[in-house]
């Protein structure tokens, strides 16, 4: 079930600038924010207890409660902000109180990392940061000032894509930095 739930909740974020693009003809705000919080609800019921594993989502209960209490259209626009705020923040506090992200997923697949290893990841997560910064950011200004078609092209297309492409430019300097190693 946890993993149906996560399944839910990673679809809605891929899908949801669509679903807000095309779906609002056909469904309330208030009702985008009962279908999201009451995956977000579910994932937080069932995932086991961690200190802190839960505040992103309290936080986007908050959100989708507010979305459901103002019915508001221009807020509905403000969700990949927030996914964008969430990952800076775990990405950037794993920094500060470590391991980085990047190297807890390195040690899944190799639990003894040497040094240049945990150097390399510790990088990686501050690029990850810093992207997640400038997607927060663009997301933010296209929900102020841009048209609602600006908005999904970028958040339903454009952010995943360069999301990719990290992923790949970061995939090749991996092999280059093991190949030296």
């Amino acid at each position: 079930m946890k993993r149906l739930i996560g399944l839910g909740l990673l679809l809605a974020g891929l899908l949801y600038p669509f679903a807000v693009h095309f779906g609002m003809a056909h469904f309330a705000p208030w009702q985008f924010g009962l279908l999201l919080g009451g995956l977000w609800l579910a994932r937080a019921l069932s995932e086991p207890r961690r200190p802190g594993g839960h505040w992103m989502a309290v936080a986007a209960i908050a959100f989708c409660a507010l979305l459901a209490l103002f019915n508001s259209p221009q807020l509905l626009r403000w969700y990949p902000v927030l996914i964008s705020a969430f990952m800076l923040g775990l990405f950037g506090l794993s920094l500060k109180f470590g391991p980085p992200v990047a190297e807890r997923l390195a040690r899944l697949r190799e639990p003894e990392l040497p040094a240049v290893a945990i150097h390399y990841t510790r990088q990686v997560t501050k690029v990850w940061s810093l992207f997640f910064l400038a997607n927060g950011l663009v997301a933010a200004a296209l929900t102020l000032w841009a048209p609602l078609s600006w908005w999904t092209l970028y958040n339903g297309l454009i952010a995943y894509g360069l999301m990719g492409l990290l992923f790949a430019i970061e995939w090749l300097i991996r092999q280059r930095v093991r190949g030296r190693s």
